[in-house]
């Protein structure tokens, strides 16, 4: 019970709620598209949707200045690459957000000259490259893993690997073939061994799909973006219920 008073106590697991809600809402109306359902019951739906969305454009504001409070946080982490990676991520989120408070305050009607479609491709762009900036730092961290698993365990085969060397040498394509398998291997071990690390590079990879769509770079279905932001929120709503699961600096 404690997890769930943690949890509604947070804006940003009230945010996350109604992402997952708006997402379900937008795989939902795809699904009933398909299935020839009424105009009007389509345009409930999508008007649940972009009410879901301004709720949460609402939870949102002010998360420029925690943006880039982490931001500041993050300069001073000794490793060089995820300095840069986190820092860079912060940035392109406090951008993101204070383009997402633009847009708010002209759907609300406070600022009503507001261009909402130049504003929007702005936000997406900010998005898009904090997203592709958290990738690389999952694949970075994924790397490290692997190497310092791959470090305890190279002494221990390393005879038996220049043995197999010296006695087949003309097996270079099994070996190739081996060593994928091996390498494979050990990124499954490793991703299951952290959890933390495989929900936050599923997340960002569910996330990738949206502002892609949005800006045109690589159109998906309707269906297909709802169903990756509804996963996404999930695994978001995992790593507050149980902290432990966020991928720590």
């Amino acid at each position: 019970m404690e997890p769930w008073v943690r949890f509604s106590a947070q804006s940003q697991a009230r945010e996350r709620l109604l992402r997952a809600a708006q997402y379900g809402c937008a795989l939902a109306g795809a699904a009933l598209r398909r299935n020839g359902a009424s105009a009007e019951l389509l345009a409930r739906v999508r008007q649940l949707e972009a009410h879901l969305s301004l709720g949460r454009k609402l939870l949102r504001l002010g998360g420029s200045a925690e943006a880039l409070e982490a931001a500041k946080r993050a300069i001073h982490l000794s490793d060089a690459v995820l300095r840069f990676c986190l820092t860079l991520s912060h940035l392109n989120r406090a951008l993101y957000l204070a383009c997402d408070n633009v847009l708010w305050a002209g759907k609300a009607g406070l600022a009503p000259a507001v261009d909402q479609e130049k504003w929007s491709q702005r936000s997406f762009r900010y998005y898009l490259f904090a997203l592709i900036v958290n990738l690389s730092r999952d694949a970075y961290e994924l790397r490290v893993l692997m190497d310092r698993e791959a470090n305890g365990k190279r002494l221990k085969g390393s005879e038996g690997r220049q043995q197999q060397q010296r006695h087949h040498p003309e097996a270079g394509l099994q070996q190739l073939g081996l060593r994928l398998q091996l390498e494979l291997r050990l990124l499954l071990r490793v991703l299951r061994s952290n959890p933390p690390l495989l929900l936050d590079l599923l997340k960002n990879a569910c996330d990738l799909f949206i502002p892609l769509d949005k800006l045109g770079l690589y159109r998906s279905s309707p269906a297909f973006v709802g169903l990756c932001g509804l996963a996404s929120s999930v695994l978001s709503i995992l790593t507050i219920l149980h902290p432990w699961l966020k991928l720590k600096p």
